[in-house]
């Protein structure tokens, strides 16, 4: 396979994410600006290895049972269910609300696990689904650890106010990074969900990489900031234990 090729390929798989799970050849073609012959090639291998599959009623194209296939092998290379997710579980008992394992996937977030709390109301996030890591504390932990060159990047490809709480001043982001990358942990609210507060954590790899974020999210009106001291302690502790794991493993 050619290298262009290969790039357009590539370019057109991270279209297809949890907001937009499916597409049909001439709209991907319209958005990628590239002749709709060269993106039904492309989306007609993926098809044939398994990596896409085409609605018979609608022609549109979504993930195959390939990418399920890999996010299993994914999770068990770092065996996040035997480890991790017990730790998450423990935590969420402890706290009273859900935790999320968020994982870095290029210039995106991606949510790897969760362990959702007992409340009836809760912050719901799909496992799969992939933010920007500027808004949102699991996200902008993750940020405020990678290079310079790797923010500006980001930076360049614009900010979008998701809420009105959003940070999308670069400076005022960057400034923002620069105080959660001293404390070393990351406070937010409603930032990428109206009335959402955020406690995050990160996770490094073994040569201190940002590799990940561990965060606790919940409803604001059941978690005043008079809270976060005391949940703050505990969190430390249980991410200090997955930590633990991935300087093992990674």
């Amino acid at each position: 396979m050619a290298l262009k090729t290969l790039d357009n390929a590539l370019e057109i798989l991270k279209f297809f994410t949890s907001e937009t799970p499916t597409w049909g050849v001439r709209e991907l073609a319209k958005k990628l600006n590239i002749s709709h012959s060269i993106v039904y090639r492309v989306l007609s291998s993926f098809e044939e290895g398994g990596f896409l599959s085409q609605n018979e009623e609608t022609k549109k194209y979504e993930l195959g049972i390939k990418f399920w296939e890999y996010g299993i092998l994914f999770k068990n290379r770092f065996k996040i269910s035997d480890v991790v997710y017990p730790i998450m579980v423990k935590l969420a008992e402890e706290i009273g609300e859900s935790i999320f394992l968020t994982w870095l996937d290029g210039t995106e977030g991606i949510c790897l696990e969760i362990a959702e709390s007992s409340n009836l109301v809760k912050f719901a996030v799909k496992i799969g689904s992939r933010t920007p890591l500027y808004a949102g504390a699991s996200n902008k932990v993750i940020m405020a650890y990678l290079p310079r060159a790797v923010q500006e990047v980001i930076l360049r490809k614009g900010l979008q106010g998701y809420t009105e709480h959003t940070i999308v001043n670069p400076d005022k982001l960057l400034k923002n990074l620069e105080k959660m990358k001293e404390e070393g942990w990351c406070y937010s609210v409603g930032e990428y969900s109206e009335e959402v507060i955020g406690i995050a954590i990160p996770l490094f790899t073994s040569k201190r990489n940002i590799i990940g974020s561990l965060t606790v999210a919940a409803p604001e009106y059941r978690f005043p900031e008079s809270k976060v001291k005391e949940v703050l302690e505990v969190f430390r502790q249980r991410a200090s234990e997955v930590q633990a794991y991935l300087d093992m493993v990674i």
